[in-house]
């Protein structure tokens, strides 16, 4: 407790009647049975605001109608993700709703041609053009998961595909990265996201965002890359600390080497190679570049045959129990507590290897533990959930009159989509956003959100909004206290968002 309180103090460090509000952390307990007025415990709007980015009225009377094992049925099947009539044309309005990733290749390719029979000056603003498009690409990309994660009803799914996006974690700002993204998120990341964790193995290892990223398109034989296999057993599968060695990298390099782009026709001719098979989304295997020699990776040899590799060595990997306990540990993480009980994770990691990697088994697992339900209020939000509850919070369902002002406010708080540069992503503990400048920052998002909403008057005027609801019955005295001394709405405002109740789920 102590350590939090220090940290809210850092949040409002200099702020004069919300310094009180450090005060009120101390005040939480653990979740009881009490009831509002509308017949929810805290304990349910806790567990629900774990289950979600936060609540909203929607979520609340969801729950009320389904229940708590209905409600949470739901978001494990993850297909009731109907956007608002608006959200969707706002999206299906972008130009990333529009391409596909056969054009992407070839315009690709297309500019490249150009460029080499271009001036330098020439070259120079065709670089620039590229630049300018790319971030105009990324900042649709951003905006389309934002939208999705304050607006979906499929809550879990959401937070899931966020999850997913991170540990399989690709740069926006590498090679022709920005126009990979859309796709990559939408047909590697999205459809697998409360699958099987193979299956997502699988669709990132053959993306050409993932391909590029980490070189694997330009792995091949006699022209080894190891850098896409390192990553792939000690972030994405096994762990840094899975017991495998340096020849077991070198063996896995091998297996996938040819594993690359679906180059266009031209350029296929241009280096002389032929892809035996072309899967969707851009990938394509090339024979000519494969080593088609055995291979001896984790103690087991795979046979030298071509891409069926691949497939065998993913199966191997991800059936290990270090893949289990690594994933299982993880998922605790992101929902549970920085450091995971023990037992909790030996839980879950049976599940995972009980059910082949079925990623609902072992979130089931995860959220019928005691673990899990003693954790409820005491998770500290990372920007992301900071950001997306705070939205869900004070506009309701309402649209967003400026989607680029929170892309900026994730961009200022340094957790950006796609803009972290090394593979191992962003960081699921309190220690990565609770530094006292990570903190400040949060007050002056708290403060832009407040200024920005005309409606947030109201607050505790209005008996039975949101507000009322959901956070004042469960408030401390403190934080109160500092609400009543507010001078405007807006300050209100600031003050509750930046209260310790709402920094935490």
């Amino acid at each position: 407790m102590p350590a939090r309180s220090s940290l809210i103090a850092a949040l409002l460090q200099g702020m004069s009647l919300c310094a009180a509000l450090t005060l009120g952390l101390t005040c939480l307990g653990a979740p009881t049975d009490a009831t509002t007025g509308g017949g929810l415990s805290r304990a349910d709007l806790l567990w629900l605001q774990r289950l979600t980015y936060g609540v909203d009225s929607a979520t609340i009377e969801r729950f009320r109608r389904l229940g708590k094992a209905g409600f949470l049925a739901e978001q494990l099947d993850g297909t009731n993700d109907r956007l608002p009539d608006s959200v969707q044309k706002t999206i299906d309005a972008l130009d990333i709703s529009h391409i596909s990733m056969a054009n992407v290749i070839a315009d690709l390719a297309a500019r490249r041609r150009e460029a080499q029979s271009a001036s330098n000056e020439a070259k120079l603003e065709a670089r620039k053009e590229y630049v300018r498009q790319g971030v105009a690409e990324v900042r649709q990309v951003d905006e389309r998961e934002l939208l999705r994660a304050v607006y979906s009803p499929a809550q879990l799914k959401e937070q899931m595909n966020w999850f997913w996006l991170n540990h399989f974690n690709v740069f926006a700002r590498k090679g022709p990265e920005p126009w990979l993204l859309a796709d990559y998120s939408e047909h590697a990341i999205r459809p697998f996201a409360l699958g099987r964790f193979r299956d997502l193995v699988m669709a990132t290892l053959t993306h050409p965002a993932m391909l590029v990223y980490l070189d694997n398109a330009r792995n091949a034989h006699g022209k080894i890359n190891e850098n896409y296999a390192r990553e792939l057993m000690e972030l994405h599968t096994l762990g840094v600390d899975a017991g495998y060695t340096q020849k077991d990298v070198q063996e896995l390099a091998r297996i996938l080497t040819g594993v690359g782009l679906a180059l266009p026709d031209a350029s296929r001719r241009a280096l002389r190679v032929q892809p035996l098979q072309i899967g969707d989304g851009g990938f394509a295997f090339y024979p000519l570049r494969h080593d088609y020699g055995d291979k001896v990776l984790l103690g087991h040899t795979i046979r030298g045959r071509g891409f069926a590799e691949v497939a065998e060595a993913v199966d191997l990997l991800v059936r290990q129990p270090a893949c289990a306990r690594l994933i299982s540990r993880q998922l605790a993480q992101y929902f549970v507590a920085d450091e995971p009980p023990p037992a909790l994770v030996t839980a879950m990691a049976q599940t995972f290897q009980a059910s082949d990697g079925d990623i609902r088994a072992v979130l089931r697992t995860l959220f019928a533990s005691q673990e899990f339900t003693v954790s409820l209020g005491a998770k500290f939000k990372d920007p992301m959930h900071y950001v997306v509850s705070a939205l869900r919070f004070t506009y309701d369902g309402a649209p967003i009159p400026n989607p680029d002002a929170a892309l900026g406010w994730l961009n200022s708080q340094g957790e950006a989509p796609f803009a972290h540069q090394t593979p191992d992503g962003y960081a699921l503990t309190e220690t990565g956003w609770a530094s006292s400048g990570q903190l400040s920052r949060r007050f002056e998002v708290a403060r832009a959100i407040a200024a920005g909403h005309p409606d947030l008057a109201p607050l505790d005027a209005d008996a039975g909004g949101l507000y009322a609801r959901a956070l004042r019955p469960w408030l401390s005295p403190t934080t109160l206290a500092a609400l009543d001394q507010a001078t405007s709405p807006q300050e209100r405002g600031t003050f509750l968002l930046a209260s310790p109740e709402f920094n935490y789920r």
